[in-house]
């Protein structure tokens, strides 16, 4: 089964579950219309974001799915959108832009507090049609408190790699190659690649992919294991750091809440030395972020986003909901480790980098998702194939797609 026939099927699976699920929250009546909101927060996340909503006193509705892209692609082609959808990313929203589907959101939020990389923009099209809600930090590796990773770089047996996921699978592989792409050839390099102005076939990307399925290809059971294993370890345990028999996990911020208990027993550090092929300088950071924009025209849905954007309302998510915010106004928050990532978030001396594939056009996204999971299949395969046939499907792109500017940037 492709990923595009398994995005499909779960995405009817979804609608069919939202259809015969109560999803309004308390506070909303008959006589008032609730704001309605995708967005890819679910379980105990979806719990601290509905309470940080309950404190606004608009009333709304919030779905929550691991599969935000097909599940709004599907509700619009329905001629029902969301009035607010939150995507990990800003690809598909410029898309979306660009069929003039977006409302502007000037005055809803202050831009001065959202500075670089938060604030992409893309050849003619508005530059107020989105604002993070909610970042994550990149280009780190965790390990256990005190147990510092040995040699460098660190061997396949050293690392935690899971490529499974409830919605399009492949991404954690993506984010490898993304990492090495930007550390090997730096940030100037790394954005042409990510914004389609550098072809997939070109030694910066077939040099770091090759590294990668090098890694890869001295233990293919090892790899192959890692393509069926939940990137957020065994249900009901404590992340693959504490229970998939590793060391070593290249994964973002948001690892830490899939410790559970064991939360306070991790550290990071910096992912350029460990890569294969290293150790390389650290270059940049590649950073993400979930970014809200506005299909709904009512007063409601516009006030909800200027809560939510607000330094206010974005540090009190960050403090209960366990993230961080883009807000340069919102203080950094408490904890060594949760300090560690504020400070790289706001190092003026190392650019951050939106995730690429969060910038890429759904299509040639899905392609470069593909290619990874046939190289950890295959991970001896010859690597110039894979990537000449995501250049196929980035060469079919229209004409006219809009491409992003300022997907890297030295923090404000």
């Amino acid at each position: 089964m492709t990923l595009r026939t398994r995005a499909l099927a779960l995405v009817l699976a979804l609608l069919m579950t939202a259809a015969g699920c109560g999803l309004a929250a308390p506070g909303g009546s008959d006589a008032e219309p609730e704001v309605t909101i995708l967005g890819p927060w679910t379980d105990a996340q979806e719990r601290r974001f509905k309470d940080l909503l309950d404190g606004f006193g608009i009333p709304y509705t919030y779905q929550g799915t691991a599969a935000t892209r097909e599940v709004l692609l599907a509700e619009v082609q329905a001629g029902d959108p969301p009035d607010i959808a939150i995507l990990p990313g800003v690809g598909e929203l410029v898309e979306y832009a660009h069929d003039r589907r977006l409302r502007s959101l000037k005055g809803l939020y202050e831009p001065a507090e959202y500075g670089n990389p938060w604030q992409p923009e893309a050849q003619g099209i508005a530059d107020d049609l989105w604002v993070p809600l909610k970042a994550d930090l990149k280009s780190i590796v965790w390990h256990r408190d005190g147990a510092a990773p040995g040699a460098v770089p660190a061997p396949l047996a050293s690392w935690c790699i899971g490529m499974g996921d409830d919605g399009a699978s492949g991404w954690p592989g993506s984010d490898w190659i993304e990492d090495l792409i930007l550390q090997r050839a730096g940030p100037v390099l790394y954005a042409r690649w990510a914004t389609g102005d550098m072809r997939w076939t070109d030694s910066p990307v077939a040099d770091a992919w090759a590294a990668w399925a090098g890694m890869l290809a001295g233990d293919p059971d090892r790899a192959g294991a890692m393509l069926l294993a939940d990137h957020r370890g065994p249900a009901g345990g404590h992340g693959l750091l504490f229970g998939g028999g590793c060391d070593l996990e290249h994964q973002g911020s948001f690892a830490r809440s899939f410790y559970g208990g064991h939360g306070d027993r991790v550290a990071f550090g910096d992912s350029a030395p460990l890569l294969p092929g290293g150790p390389y300088t650290v270059k940049a950071h590649e950073v993400s972020a979930d970014f809200a924009a506005l299909f709904g025209r009512s007063g409601p849905a516009r006030e909800l986003i200027r809560r939510l954007a607000s330094r206010d309302a974005q540090e009190e998510w960050g403090r209960t909901g366990g993230v961080f915010s883009a807000n340069a106004a919102v203080p950094p928050k408490k904890g060594a480790v949760d300090e560690e990532v504020s400070r790289r978030f706001t190092d003026q001396r190392v650019p951050l980098c939106l995730d690429a594939s969060d910038v890429m056009p759904a299509a040639v996204r899905d392609a470069f998702y593909e290619a990874v999971l046939l190289t950890m299949a295959h991970p001896a395969d010859p690597v110039a194939p894979r990537l000449a046939d995501i250049q196929k499907v980035q060469d079919a792109q229209p004409a006219d797609t809009p491409r992003l500017t300022g997907v890297c940037g030295r923090p404000q």
